[in-house]
């Protein structure tokens, strides 16, 4: 196993385009990360950094505590999986595990050993004589993973590997790659654009905006308590709520956000963190699940909206709507599987606003405040 660290790292190509942009970042020993971003963002670029593929401009990139910015890809012994898979389509399963470790010269016993092992960890018996031709999507990952775990690498690099499969097959990969990490205990980076994968998957995650990285922390932490307008809509499918409003006072100290023809009261446990932008604009996020059909607490504040669509997604259902009547903006709610609503109806929803962020005008970064407590999964 072995820590990545990156400092100050930077990938200017001779066009102009920026890569990536001072990225300072620390893996751990054994730790599962996620690179997460919109296409174009760098994550690629940063995983292809490490691996050496790509030269960087600027900074260092050490790995097991060794300056690696000089040294060649094979020789940093990284194991990286591509989107495409990259087998050999004339070779056998065997074949395509064996070919790296061959070439690295090992004994033909240590060869049949480790390939037999990773054979037997992917269950991939009875499949080592197929071409990759004669497999199915799923299939070809296992071998593209067996083929980097025979090299017995310091760290996995995966990139978007998830993405030219199938819903369902995704779905099952993901769980089977977070078996794997927990057996294997290497360090792991893993690039997506999947929120979901990012999500489920990862210790951290490290999400990335114009070659820049904006936020890293445990995936709760992150999508609790994003750190601007761009983390709060990009990690969570729907969006998070993000409605143009101001902030003014109420009296007696009380603090409530005006915005689409509502008046939102601010929660008491946030009002001496917002208190000194009373009477400024403001971008009030709330999260789709902090909607609820019925004032399930007293403190839950009504709010009406427009029926625009339902997504009947079976477990739940996604209610898009109107908010306001003068200048009305469409949000998303994260209703029960029993809610049902005609299309252009009104209805009442009531909104939890302990969760809510607000976010400056400006620089659409979040107003600092204490962070509520989050739910953690054991591992």
């Amino acid at each position: 196993m072995a820590s990545i660290e990156l400092s100050r790292v930077s990938k200017l190509y001779a066009n102009g385009i920026v890569g990536v942009r001072d990225v300072d970042l620390r893996i751990e020993d054994g730790e599962f990360i996620i690179f997460l971003g919109p296409s174009g963002c760098g994550k690629s670029t940063l995983l292809r950094t490490i691996a050496g593929l790509e030269g960087i401009s600027s900074g260092e990139v050490r790995i097991a505590g060794q300056l690696v910015n000089n040294v060649a890809p094979r020789d940093r012994n990284i194991a990286v999986v591509f989107q495409s898979y990259a087998l050999y389509p004339h070779m056998t399963v065997w074949q395509n595990m064996a070919f790296g470790i061959k070439m690295r010269g090992a004994a033909a016993a240590e060869i049949e050993t480790k390939v037999q092992e990773a054979v037997e960890l992917l269950g991939l018996t009875g499949l080592l004589d197929r071409k990759p031709g004669a497999l199915s999507g799923g299939q070809r990952q296992r071998v593209a993973l067996g083929r980097a775990i025979v090299r017995d690498p310091q760290a996995f690099l995966l990139d978007e590997p998830l993405s030219n499969l199938d819903a369902q097959l995704r779905a099952e990969m993901r769980l089977e790659l977070v078996k794997l990490h927990r057996r294997l205990g290497r360090t792991t980076v893993h690039v997506t654009h999947d929120q979901v994968e990012a999500m489920t998957m990862g210790d951290r995650i490290c999400i990335m905006r114009e070659g820049r990285l904006i936020q890293a922390g445990a995936p709760l932490e992150v999508y609790a308590n994003p750190a601007d307008t761009f983390v709060a809509k990009f990690l969570a499918s729907p969006p998070m709520n993000l409605i143009a409003g101001e902030l003014v006072e109420a009296g007696g100290g009380a603090l409530s956000v005006k915005a689409c023809d509502e008046i939102f009261p601010v929660p008491d446990m946030h009002r001496a963190a917002y208190a000194g932008y009373a009477g400024k604009p403001v971008i009030f996020g709330v999260r789709s699940e902090d909607f609820y059909e019925s004032p399930q607490e007293p403190h839950y504040h009504p709010v009406t909206v427009k029926v625009v669509a339902i997504e009947a997604l079976g477990p739940e259902n996604i209610l898009i709507g109107q908010l306001g009547q003068t200048r009305p903006i469409e949000i998303a709610a994260r209703l029960t599987r029993h809610f049902r609503a005609a299309i252009g109806s009104s209805v009442t929803l009531y909104v939890d606003a302990r969760p809510m962020h607000l976010f400056d005008v400006e620089t659409t970064k979040v107003i600092a405040r204490p962070p509520l407590p989050v739910t953690r999964i054991a591992p």
